[in-house]
């Protein structure tokens, strides 16, 4: 009985078989099908190591939400050179709740030569470079993204040459903590004095003839430092064209969190604006010489995630592949036999001619003779 009911099981898998097995006495080869054969078995081959290329590299996902954290301080990493001596120029921060941050706080004022080394052109070279990459292509960032780990370093290389000339530039450097609201961030002639309405900065020893705010941005970001991410205004250097000349950055700043697999940060990315304008009161253009960044912080928070495609849609795209090229090929092959077939029917219809058969009248008939038992003789 037990084994009447395993024979059953077996004959009802056997009708449930999909891949029915065909002898091999009923298969026919051909030249054509093997070449197809060999096409597809090729075109899977090279195209599932595509596939497994495309698995194995990582994208970059990026989720939208709103920054509901408004109580902490912001940070700003500065380093900027300005060809000025550093007791003639002062930097410091003054944001919308009329909150002035001093750059004592924070910031070093370092005398430097402010042509650079020839090492330190070619890095700045390099890094100009990157930036106008960065305009033209925007998916460059999501490799920089990936790229970016605490080992790296993105900083002007120290000069390598020991100049003897007196130094005739300041390079104003560190860090700052800001409240997280819209804000300014100049540096202009003067050290900075309290006043009851603001800020003021004590800029009447110095003479207009020492003016000079040609300025270079080694390295300016918001949030946590973190080397190996290119920021837009690293790179950037500035030539003034007249003593009393104003420079505006304004900088729209977007609270990012950062999660790859080589690194997890809160970091802030932002986009930049430029003007520069002469100051002449006689013309018209008023203001204060000098560099300012009037930067804005965004409502909405970017989440960037580093993250692979998952096994499951790899599997099923290979199987899309694998079945398609099949499918595909037996299409074009079965299609390439039908016109081949009717073109070589064609040929062989042709191939028969008519012949004249004469009749005992004396008539000829041009119709194929009849064959027939005697005509085999």
């Amino acid at each position: 009985m037990r084994r009447l009911n395993r024979k059953k099981t077996l004959n009802l898998m056997k009708e449930l078989d999909a891949f029915p097995k065909v002898p091999e006495s009923y298969v026919e080869t051909s030249a054509s099908g093997g070449t197809v054969s060999l096409i597809a078995f090729t075109t899977i081959a090279f195209l599932t190591i595509m596939e497994f290329t495309v698995y194995r590299d990582t994208r970059m996902k990026y989720e939208y939400e709103v920054d509901k954290d408004f109580t902490s301080k912001l940070r700003i990493n500065i380093d900027i050179t300005v060809a000025m001596r550093c007791q003639y120029v002062g930097a410091d921060v003054l944001d919308l709740a009329e909150t002035m941050v001093s750059s004592a706080d924070g910031l070093i004022y370092e005398p430097v030569m402010f042509e650079l080394s020839p090492q330190q052109k070619e890095w700045q070279r390099v890094l100009q470079v990157i930036q106008s990459k960065l305009q033209e292509e925007h998916s460059l960032q999501d490799v920089i993204f990936k790229s970016a780990f605490k080992r790296a370093s993105t900083a002007l290389p120290p000069r390598e040459d020991n100049s003897l000339q007196s130094p005739d530039a300041c390079r104003i450097h560190g860090h700052l903590y800001v409240n997280k609201v819209a804000g300014n961030f100049h540096i202009t002639v003067g050290k900075a004095i309290p006043h009851p309405r603001g800020h003021a900065h004590l800029a009447a020893l110095v003479s207009h003839e020492s003016y000079n705010f040609s300025h270079r941005i080694d390295h300016l970001s918001f949030g946590e430092l973190i080397p190996g991410i290119i920021n837009p205004l690293d790179g950037t250097e500035k030539i003034a064209s007249d003593h009393n000349q104003m420079f505006q950055y304004f900088i729209t700043v977007v609270p990012t969190k950062l999660h790859t697999y080589k690194i997890s940060a809160e970091t802030h990315q932002f986009s930049v604006t430029e003007r520069e304008r002469v100051i002449n009161h006689a013309a018209g253009s008023h203001g204060v010489s000098g560099i300012f960044m009037k930067y804005d912080i965004s409502s909405l928070m970017v989440t960037v995630t580093e993250e692979h495609m998952p096994f499951w849609q790899f599997l099923v795209r290979l199987c899309g592949i694998i079945g398609g090229i099949f499918s595909t090929t037996g299409i074009l092959h079965g299609f390439g036999r039908f016109v081949a077939e009717i073109i070589f029917c064609r040929f062989r219809l042709g191939s028969y001619r008519s012949t004249s058969v004469p009749l005992p009248d004396g008539h000829t008939s041009n119709h194929l003779p009849l064959i027939t038992d005697n005509s085999k003789h």
